[in-house]
């Protein structure tokens, strides 16, 4: 049963008139009358009796009118229930994030979300980027804030949060003056680096670069979390290429003609075919107000 037919049911049958029914829902006559007929065909009775001008409910038309009320009135209470308010929105979201963004992006954003949403029970995974799409797709996880795909994935949907340009740095050594910072793609393939794995996006990038060049990097050590590359770096062991919000007086960023490093994309990935809860429209709608102008 439509709620539509219901409601013009409902309206006919209090006033007993289809032509003043149709002006109280503001449609036509003959489209009130299409509802009914609708209705009726659907349960198989006749709900009114038409007695020239004069409609009278059927025994069945009885019957049905509180039942019709009923309907919906829950209807609306079923709406209200699903509402995202905060004092309505609850239980668990299952949020994925990388190491990395969990550290220097979402604190903030958590710290909002908890106070407008204390009754969300958050379920939260910091995995690699890569897994974090997995867990959306498979439905384990339902939104993931990661690095995005640079060739994006079809049956996900992205939305970009921040950019995230990298730059490729060295350890700091007070020796170091501002010439010898200059290098080129070519000098820094023969050097060690310390590069997140193939398989990462963000390694990705960085390799895409080389090899569009022609050239190779030098892999001294790999490893995916980028914190623990950092570390790495300022001690001596390598050069590498990290997000800007990792610099600090311990490492030089490296400059040069050829090395106009990439930027990665950092943002949500949701799936399309799966209906968000109102705790993940509620987080959404919070890390928007953290994502770069655009």
């Amino acid at each position: 049963m439509d709620p539509q037919q219901l409601r013009a049911f409902l309206v006919v049958s209090e006033h007993e008139s289809f032509s003043t029914a149709a002006q109280a829902l503001a449609i036509t006559q003959p489209a009130i009358s299409k509802r009914i007929a609708a209705l009726e065909a659907d349960l198989d009775v006749r709900l009114f009796d038409r007695l020239g001008r004069q409609v009278r409910l059927t025994e069945a038309g009885t019957l049905l009118r509180p039942q019709a009320e009923d309907i919906l009135q829950r209807m609306t209470d079923v709406r209200q229930s699903l509402s995202v308010e905060p004092e309505t929105v609850s239980g668990v979201l299952r949020l994925t994030t990388s190491h990395h963004i969990g550290l220097h992006r979402l604190a903030p954003v958590l710290r909002l979300f908890r106070q407008r949403f204390a009754s969300v029970q958050l379920d939260i995974r910091f995995e690699d980027s890569e897994v974090g799409y997995q867990r959306v797709r498979q439905g384990t996880g339902e939104l993931a804030v990661v690095t995005l795909d640079p060739q994006g994935q079809a049956d996900l949907t992205s939305e970009v949060l921040w950019h995230d340009p990298l730059r490729f740095i060295q350890a700091a050594d007070e020796h170091t003056s501002s010439a010898t910072r200059r290098t080129t793609l070519e000098k820094l393939a023969k050097q060690p680096a310390i590069l997140p794995g193939p398989g990462t996006y963000t390694g990705k990038l960085i390799n895409e670069m080389f090899a569009r060049a022609n050239l190779r990097p030098l892999i001294a050590m790999q490893t995916n979390y980028l914190e623990t590359i950092r570390m790495l770096v300022a001690a001596g062991y390598g050069w590498s290429a990290l997000p800007e919000t990792m610099l600090a007086d311990d490492l030089h960023v490296l400059s040069g003609k050829s090395l106009a490093a990439p930027a990665r994309q950092l943002g949500l990935v949701t799936h399309p075919r799966h209906t968000a809860s109102a705790a993940a429209n509620a987080f959404i709608s919070v890390v928007r107000e953290f994502a770069d102008a655009r």
